[in-house]
């Protein structure tokens, strides 16, 4: 707005003292102060309103006035309560650095300046940004993406003072202006917010953590948000992405919200564009999928993810390693729909497509911040499930050594351990805030297999995902998840377990060892099989191998190095010979 303004305004009864011809100054903002000094509290652009009170004499003016011209202000109004009509002085001091000068009368506060001064202030920066809004959605619809959500997000920092986040159902941050969310908030508001979009209450919904106030938003997909309205809220609840605004919206105007509603929309558009570049990865996993469980050829599925690894690795050397995830959510006969939408029937949600989402945010680096990080993973979905096909690099093992003498304690080290997802730490980082989505009428469970190197291995990778996640949906709790660890031995007995996973377990537990053997000859297989059948007796055992007794134990030192487990422990004793049975 201009000074100009402020001056045509009758409520605000200011009478003009100086400064005609700079009434088209243009107000940012408004400052009330007394200090003789306000310098360091002033950024350009401010009406200062003054009661006068840093004023002592005729002298005091001249300093003030220059240090307000200097600052950039744009007016100064002072009140006549403290002295009555205005100081020459000071209207001569205004004059002389063409600072526009105003009377304020005793009758009018100067609250009432400043709040009329800021609504109109955030009401055209609010139109303008609006504008702008409009202006990039267009440009994202009809070509390039104009540089994403960050671009409108700045904005809204740097014109409206709001500082917003946009998160995933998950609370990873996606996209923001300025400083990250702290590590522990993102998760809360997204437990918040899925917990309140679940109860059907009209958006924004309002969250407080670590006594900082957020407004929360939705952002729905332009397929999704077109049938919300008739459809349960469950198939959309634990996909959608939310803006999350540092700022209480509950006293907002309705052009504010509809400025926000707006936002949001635009981000959706970025949103969709993204998920129609997963694409081609949810049908290499489809693909895959399709031949692993129709029992393909191992020559044909490892072409197909020849075919895979330089789309999810590119720039990949070596063929990598495979790990499979499975998720599988589940609801209740009859659970809750949404505000105006129907009562849901379980059978009626689209489960697969809506797992099939959510375990592609799931997997996603939750310490890795930006749009588009989950661009090596590959979801396909089978009925209820979503089934993941993650890739991870090999790591060559380390080279050949020298046999059997190795045994003197100059071996080679043990092949470098391959990072990989673990179902315990994918648990730790979705748990709270998807709980909230889920609900008193849904869960979430997850299998994490081994990795395999090869196609041969892909099946049992996917029978034990499978198997572990049965293991998950056994335990109580809206979200579950178990790994390929968690398939002890003796769960390997009940009938129902595929061989699949028998062989699996039984490869994973002694392959370290065959490969091992292979390399240096070092017989650390039959080792263990003696060591066993002698029930870990030291010298049966090395009397029947015909070892020292100090040989014997580097080779089962090294098993165990090789294999992390401990041959001085039942279970463990266990799981070996059921593994040798079993190969």
């Amino acid at each position: 707005m201009r000074l100009r303004a402020l001056l045509e305004t009758d409520a605000l009864g200011l009478r003009l003292l100086g400064g005609e011809e700079e009434l088209d100054r243009t107000v940012r903002g408004v400052m009330t102060t007394d200090l003789r000094d306000p310098s360091r509290y002033l950024s350009g652009g401010e009406l200062v309103l003054t009661g006068l009170a840093w004023r002592r004499d005729a002298e005091d003016s001249e300093p003030f006035v220059r240090i307000l011209a200097s600052a950039g202000v744009v007016g100064l109004a002072a009140g006549e309560a403290e002295l009555g009509a205005i100081p020459g002085d000071l209207v001569e001091a205004c004059v002389r650095h063409r600072l526009p000068l105003f009377a304020v009368s005793e009758a009018v506060a100067f609250a009432t300046i400043t709040e009329h001064v800021v609504r109109q202030v955030s009401g055209e920066r609010a139109g303008d940004l609006a504008a702008v809004v409009d202006r990039h959605r267009r440009l994202m619809t009809s070509g390039p993406t104009g540089g994403g959500p960050e671009v409108v997000l700045d904005l809204l920092t740097s014109d409206l003072d709001l500082r917003a986040w946009v998160l995933s159902p998950t609370g990873r941050q996606i996209a923001g202006a300025g400083d990250p969310l702290p590590p522990a908030v993102g998760p809360v508001l997204a437990g918040e917010h899925l917990a309140a979009s679940r109860t059907g209450r009209r958006a924004p919904h309002r969250a407080a953590v670590h006594g900082t106030t957020y407004s929360l938003f939705p952002i729905r997909s332009g397929g999704r948000a077109a049938v919300a309205a008739s459809r349960d809220v469950r198939e959309s609840v634990l996909s959608d992405w939310l803006l999350a605004v540092e700022a209480d919206a509950g006293d907002w105007p309705a052009a504010r919200l509809d400025l926000l509603q707006g936002v949001t929309q635009l981000i959706a558009v970025e949103r969709d564009r993204r998920d129609a570049a997963r694409t081609v990865r949810r049908r290499l996993a489809q693909e895959v999928l399709e031949l692993v469980q129709t029992g393909a050829a191992p020559a044909e599925i490892a072409a197909r993810l020849r075919v895979a690894a330089p789309v999810l690795l590119p720039g990949l050397g070596s063929a990598p390693h495979w790990q499979v995830v499975v998720a599988r959510v589940d609801w209740l006969e009859g659970g809750p729909g949404g505000a105006g939408g129907p009562v849901g029937s379980a059978a009626a949600i689209q489960a697969g497509p809506v797992a099939q989402t959510l375990l592609e945010e799931i997997l996603v680096d939750p310490a890795v911040a930006g749009s588009d990080s989950s661009d090596r993973i590959a979801v396909a979905h089978a009925g209820d499930e979503a089934i993941a096909l993650v890739p991870l690099p090999a790591v060559a093992p380390d080279g050949d050594g020298a046999g059997e003498s190795d045994e003197a304690g100059e071996g080679a080290a043990p092949p470098a351990a391959r990072a990989g997802l673990h179902a315990d730490v994918l648990l730790e980082a979705v748990r709270e805030p998807l709980s909230g989505g889920l609900a008193d009428d849904g869960r979430l469970t997850l299998g994490v297999s081994a990795a395999v190197h090869s196609a041969e291995g892909l099946r049992g990778a996917l029978e034990e995902a499978r198997h572990a996640r049965r293991v998950a949906a056994a335990r109580p709790g809206r979200v579950c998840a178990a790994g390929h660890h968690e398939l002890a031995s003796h769960v390997l007995l009940l009938p129902f377990v595929p061989d699949d996973v028998r062989r699996a377990f039984t490869a994973r537990l002694l392959d370290p060892l065959r490969d091992y053997d292979r390399r240096h000859r070092a017989e650390l297989i039959p080792t263990l099989e003696a060591f066993l059948d002698c029930d870990g007796s030291w010298t049966r055992c090395a009397a029947r191998l015909h070892l020292h007794v100090n040989t014997l134990r580097y080779r089962v030192g090294r098993i165990e190095q090789l294999t992390g487990r401990d041959l001085s422990r039942l279970e463990d004793k266990l799981d070996f010979f059921l593994a040798l049975r079993m190969s």
